[in-house]
């Protein structure tokens, strides 16, 4: 049997969820926490939670790219989509360096899943290994029935992730922009915020789309050319 961290689970970390490319807002904190975690140093437990889209998932990938970097057996589980599995994923796991669970409050209220997590956060423990946990909410607040699971997730280092406000959501813009190698003018960026969606990752999803067709059409980023590609 293959060892955990090489199972098959069909999900995997983005190769764009980096600490680089995380613009850290009002997060200062929680960010250098765990840089400081995938480096071997600091708190072996680290628990984030905030609304959706306040950068939980990205962070906890990023760690795991930072800790792989760093010579550390890394794994991220979201239980988003793997909770519908059993628990049974949750066996051995110490047997890594760094282990990050995303989307706990997906499997809260449910049994085994409770038990298996509170097993595995003692076994890593023991071990020594290192543990990242991103949720929708505070431990206490999360509704968790097994009180020494709710308990062991308040051991470590609790950060409150604040979203970013629409001048960082700017700067978040041209940071992705950058990293692609695409030149984002402020009116082009503030166009995107006021005519695209919400949600900050499918702005990233137009961005993608907007460099695929300037390094098509050999055009810059203009407002007249986002209106042409995008119909808007």
């Amino acid at each position: 049997m293959s060892p955990p961290w090489q199972l098959p689970l069909g999900v995997g970390v983005r190769d764009d969820a980096t600490f680089a490319n995380f613009l850290t807002g009002d997060n200062p904190a929680a960010v250098a926490a765990l840089k400081a975690q995938a480096s071997g140093e600091e708190e072996p437990l680290i628990y984030l939670w905030g609304r959706e889209e306040s950068g939980r998932s990205h962070l906890l990938q990023a760690a795991c790219h930072a800790g792989a970097a760093n010579g550390m057996r890394t794994l991220y589980l979201p239980l988003g989509e793997l909770g519908h599995f059993p628990p049974l994923m949750l066996e051995d796991l110490e047997r890594l360096d760094l282990l990050a669970i995303d989307d706990v409050d997906r499997v809260v209220g449910r049994k085994r899943w409770e038990e298996g997590l509170f097993h595995c956060f003692n076994r890593m423990r023991d071990a020594k290994r290192r543990l990242v946990v991103a949720a929708c909410a505070p431990p206490r607040q999360l509704g968790i029935q097994l009180a020494d699971l709710s308990s062991r997730l308040g051991w470590g280092a609790t950060f409150h992730l604040q979203p970013l406000d629409d001048q960082q959501r700017t700067e978040a813009l041209k940071l992705r922009a950058g990293q692609r190698g695409m030149q984002l003018p402020d009116e082009v960026a503030r166009y995107l915020l006021h005519r695209g969606p919400r949600r900050l990752s499918q702005l990233f999803e137009v961005l993608d789309r907007l460099d695929h067709a300037s390094l098509s059409a050999q055009r810059k980023l203009t407002i007249p050319f986002v209106k042409q590609v995008l119909d808007w």
